[in-house]
């Protein structure tokens, strides 16, 4: 809940503040695909996840993982190249389990420390710098609406999708 910090400005002499009450550990996990298909618009689709769930896990388990691909599978409508990086539940042998099932799943684990082949985490950078810089929330519920409100633009702004995708090499930009 403590807010990355970002440019600002204010009138000469008078340094910004921001004032945050107390410091908290509580955080928000967010899975997100950035989807590509040739001859259509790029697409994304995410999940957030509050570290207050009912069975105390504060992070995206292999089945929430599982159930995103599954809802990405029935709203693509085909086949589903995945290319992701090494977090430890992409690794489970459940999730393997379930990769090995589908048919209409094929899997690339992209080297470890190689963030920058990784769409994802350009859409990271721009929800950073843009709805969740220089805030300060107060409720625990402030970061998931933050986060929608700045992803839910981004799911119509192809343009920033495609610049993500053509930042790792994944897509080229047409000439």
């Amino acid at each position: 809940m403590t807010p990355p910090a970002t440019r600002t400005w204010s009138r000469r002499g008078h340094t910004p503040i921001v004032r945050v009450r107390g410091r908290s550990r509580r955080r928000l996990s967010v899975a997100a695909l950035a989807c590509y298909k040739t001859g259509e618009s790029s697409r994304l689709i995410y999940r957030p996840c509050p570290d207050a769930r009912p069975d105390g896990r504060k992070s995206f388990s292999w089945k929430d993982y599982r159930d995103l691909i599954q809802s990405a599978h029935q709203q693509l409508g085909g086949p589903i190249v995945l290319v992701w990086d090494n977090l430890n539940t992409h690794l489970t042998a459940d999730m393997r389990r379930y990769i090995a099932d589908r048919d209409w799943l094929t899997v690339y684990q992209l080297p470890p420390y190689t963030t920058d082949l990784n769409p994802v985490e350009g859409i990271w950078s721009v929800l950073r710098r843009t709805t969740t810089a220089n805030r300060a929330f107060a409720d625990p519920k402030d970061p998931i609406t933050a986060v929608r409100r700045g992803l839910r633009p981004l799911q119509y702004r192809h343009d920033i999708l495609d610049g993500c995708l053509t930042g790792t090499g994944l897509r080229h930009q047409p000439p």
